[in-house]
């Protein structure tokens, strides 16, 4: 990043700070991402103990199963990157990806504890060192319905406000959500609701937190 950039960087960030009203939101927002970060290991280990029901998925029966690890994780820390990036510049970006991201997971709760899915058959564990310390000691495979590698994705691409990053966050999303499948981690219906339910978050976060 250009020394301009930083210094402009710097400036929003000390304006946005100094506004009192968008400093109590944003740190609610904050206070509200880390309590549900909490409450994930313990969900997750509750929904991993419970069976569940098996989904006829033909569209699997085509794809892998194939250790596509990798690129997955690839797409998503690329994204991620991205999003880093453009935090240290937007301060806006940081309370919009935060006010969406609670609800997302919270709604992503509430449809893994409904649903009550076993994986796919020919599952290879996904396993990412960095979010996998939210999930608990054991590699989670019941949190199916909907994919929260996909969504996040996509939640980057609805939030970022720039149109190449837009596009190339939504490339990686959809990329990510066909090499799940690949992997036998997701059915198809958990990756083709991701987007849809993940933009229903964005919508209502932006309505509520600035309009």
């Amino acid at each position: 990043m250009k020394q301009h950039e930083l210094t402009q960087a710097d400036r929003s960030w000390r304006e946005a700070w100094e506004d009192r009203p968008f400093r109590k939101r944003l740190i609610v927002a904050v206070v509200l991402m880390l309590g549900v970060l909490a409450a994930l290991p313990p969900f997750f280990q509750v929904i991993e103990a419970r069976g569940g029901r098996h989904i006829q998925d033909p569209l699997l029966k085509y794809l892998g199963p194939a250790d596509v690890s990798v690129p997955i994780f690839a797409c998503i820390w690329g994204v991620v990157l991205l999003g880093i990036r453009r935090a240290v510049k937007s301060p806006r970006f940081v309370y919009l990806f935060l006010g969406s991201y609670v609800p997302l997971t919270l709604l992503r709760m509430a449809t893994i504890y409904m649903t009550s899915l076993e994986p796919p058959e020919g599952l290879i564990p996904l396993v990412d060192p960095i979010a996998n310390r939210f999930y608990g000691e054991e590699f989670v495979t019941r949190d199916l319905f909907f994919s929260g590698h996909t969504a996040t994705v996509f939640l980057f691409a609805y939030c970022l406000p720039e149109k190449w990053e837009r596009w190339l966050a939504a490339a990686a999303g959809t990329a990510v959500g066909v090499l799940v499948l690949v992997q036998h981690v997701h059915y198809s219906i958990d990756v083709l609701a991701a987007p849809f339910l993940t933009y229903l978050c964005y919508f209502a976060a932006k309505k509520v937190l600035f309009d």
